[in-house]
């Protein structure tokens, strides 16, 4: 959530906010005026609590008509007492209501508009020229049958549609992205993580997924618990309820988890293989870092994924995603594409948000910064989704009879492995 002393006193900037999001605009009048309300029976709260108090001194002391009046105006003043009570209780849980719905402010650099809007920023590596070659490419799902990898018809058989197995050297593939990935992480710092993947209602709401998202969450409804589409929802309410001091910052977690999506929206689309689906594991990069430090940090995590994309030899792109497509919780957001052969365009593998103080205050996440003690900045970014990583490596790295070169930095978790070979045609 945003700070609502920030919303009180530059209203219009979360008009601009709300307007760039697509998101309701008159949310923020209808915000204003539960907060005023919320404040206003408050005060009257506190003004009729304190006559309260002092008519109790003066009650004892009385006597005659004069008690008999003070006695009638105490029966009053519990009345009205506790109708402001009710009505402070209200508004307060108003003002919550409205201000959860708020998405967090924009960043004054984010492109405006929808998904097509976003803005390019740097392109990497080269896309290969497979008609120079002398071969027409084959897709990831004809390569990982090839290879005895990837098997989605037994997946569709055991769990319905967008359900896979990973077989042979498909699921070493997996485990040699996962380590590599930790790897990485683990020399820059990062803290390895495995979290729950079902986590608390307060977990799920704090980090914003039962907003605009909740369509793509699953519910356990006899045991109220959610399965988190990403490992930022544990890593985000790790420190939740906590106060930290400041020279523990900045906090680097690498989190691998299960992750599970709807993909509600996403009807008709991706139906191919394993590139969207149900479930899939991931490599995620989460900071708790000083809100100074949130623009720099932001840069850090979009540096260690590009390292990462770098070293598997993938052509990628990193796009500035426009102000419709940030999802509540970011105020800014860098995807890196990778290329995608057999579609002719740049696909997302990997996505760095900086989520400013809506987080933690949300979770109640605060640190100590000398006397004073405020929210901090949280950030995630994805190291490593593996289904879509191993698209990317297979097609960008297929040979003309069917075999997959394995890039230089897995070979070590492959067994020294440099060629994934077919085992069946």
């Amino acid at each position: 959530m945003i700070d609502l002393r920030l919303l009180r006193e530059d209203p219009d900037r979360v008009r601009a906010s709300q307007r760039a999001r697509g998101e309701d605009v008159a949310l923020v009048d209808s915000l204003l005026s539960a907060d005023e309300r919320r404040r206003s029976s408050g005060v009257r709260f506190d003004e009729l609590r304190a006559e309260q108090k002092q008519l109790g001194k003066l009650i004892p002391k009385a006597s005659g008509d004069e008690k008999g009046e003070l006695l009638k105006r105490a029966e009053q003043l519990k009345a009205d007492v506790k109708a402001a009570d009710a009505e402070r209780d209200a508004a307060d849980t108003e003002t919550q209501e409205l201000l959860l719905r708020l998405g967090n402010l924009v960043h004054p650099d984010v492109p405006v508009g929808g998904e097509e809007d976003f803005t390019t920023l740097e392109t990497h590596g080269t896309i290969r020229d497979f008609g120079a070659e002398g071969f027409e490419p084959k897709d990831h799902l004809e390569l990982g049958q090839r290879l005895g990898a990837i098997d989605v018809e037994r997946g569709a058989k055991v769990s319905g549609s967008r359900f896979y197995f990973l077989t042979g050297v498909g699921a070493l593939l997996e485990l040699a992205l996962v380590n590599a990935a930790m790897a990485q992480a683990t020399a820059a710092g990062f803290t390895p993580m495995l979290t729950p993947a079902l986590v608390r209602p307060q977990s799920m709401a704090g980090t914003g997924f039962l907003g605009q998202a909740a369509q793509d969450v699953y519910h356990l409804d006899k045991d109220d618990l959610y399965l988190v589409g990403t490992s930022e929802v544990a890593l985000a309410a790790y420190h939740m309820d906590e106060i930290l001091d400041a020279d523990r910052l900045p906090l680097r977690y690498a989190g691998f988890s299960p992750c599970f999506r709807r993909e509600a929206g996403s009807h008709g689309k991706d139906t191919r293989g394993i590139f969207r689906v149900h479930q899939f594991d991931k490599v995620e990069m989460f900071s708790y870092v000083t809100p100074e430090d949130s623009p720099e940090e932001h840069r850090r995590l979009l540096e260690w994924e590009k390292q990462w994309l770098t070293s598997l030899e993938l052509p990628f792109r990193v796009i500035d995603v426009a102000s419709g497509d940030l999802g509540a919780s970011a105020s800014r957001k860098f995807d890196c594409e990778a290329w995608i052969p057999t579609q002719g365009k740049y696909r997302e593998l990997t996505s760095t948000s900086d989520c400013t103080e809506f987080q933690s205050r949300r979770l109640q996440i605060r640190f100590r910064d000398g006397k004073q003690v405020r929210p901090l900045a949280t950030l995630n970014g994805t190291l490593c989704a593996v289904p879509r990583t191993i698209v990317a490596i297979l097609e960008n790295h297929q040979q003309a009879d069917g075999s997959v070169r394995v890039p230089e930095v897995l070979r070590p978790y492959l067994g020294g492995r440099e060629v994934l070979e077919p085992v069946a045609k």
